[in-house]
């Protein structure tokens, strides 16, 4: 995973994805999905527009689209882990959780633990790959999709019943509880940001 990575460009789509520390099922355990729609609503005010998702037990990864006058990706997507953290901290407290907490407590580097830190609840970084083609946002919104069906991922019985991706948005035009916009109107020039519900 690409760490520490400046990610400059813009009027652009990213494929984005981070990991849970360890790979231990955080979003799972604590139930983080229910405060991703928020979450997603924030980036979009920072000019980042969610075009596809898929949360999985223990990461996720996501499409955006970059306007002209985002925010910087690393500090935006920067900024948004560190309040998902103390999030997801929040609600594995609430269910109780403290063999997990002092795991995650333990794991925090002693400069980092200076600073103030208290929890290692992701994978340092992200990891986020520029989509420079029609053909590559298809592919990764494939990927995306298949996610919660491929390997050793048995989280549905075929790949549109996983409610917590955009599946269901692009296979069957349905709304996803995420609110997603096309990325087709976006590459065809039909996406009107002044009329959208992200802003």
């Amino acid at each position: 995973m690409a760490t520490h990575k400046v990610h400059s460009e813009k009027d652009c789509f990213y494929f984005i994805t981070f990991t849970c520390y360890k790979w231990l099922p955080l979003f799972a355990l604590s139930s983080i999905h229910e405060y991703l729609p928020g979450w997603f609503y924030q980036l979009s005010r920072k000019g980042l527009i969610l075009c596809g998702f898929v949360i999985m037990l223990n990461h996720m990864h996501f499409l955006l689209f970059a306007l002209p006058q985002s925010q910087d990706l690393n500090q935006a997507i920067g900024s948004g882990k560190r309040f998902l953290a103390y999030e997801i901290v929040k609600r594995l407290r609430v269910r109780k959780q403290e063999n997990i907490l002092a795991f995650l407590a333990a794991a925090v580097p002693p400069k980092e633990r200076g600073k103030g830190k208290k929890h290692q609840i992701f994978q340092p970084s992200f990891d986020a790959k520029l989509c420079d083609s029609v053909e590559m946002i298809e592919s990764v919104l494939d990927y995306i999709h298949q996610n919660p069906v491929s390997g050793k991922w048995s989280l549905a019985d075929e790949f549109p019943q996983y409610v917590l991706s955009s599946s269901s948005f692009y296979e069957n035009g349905t709304p996803s509880f995420i609110t997603v916009a096309d990325y087709r109107e976006i590459v065809d020039g039909d996406f009107k940001v002044q009329n959208s519900i992200y802003l």
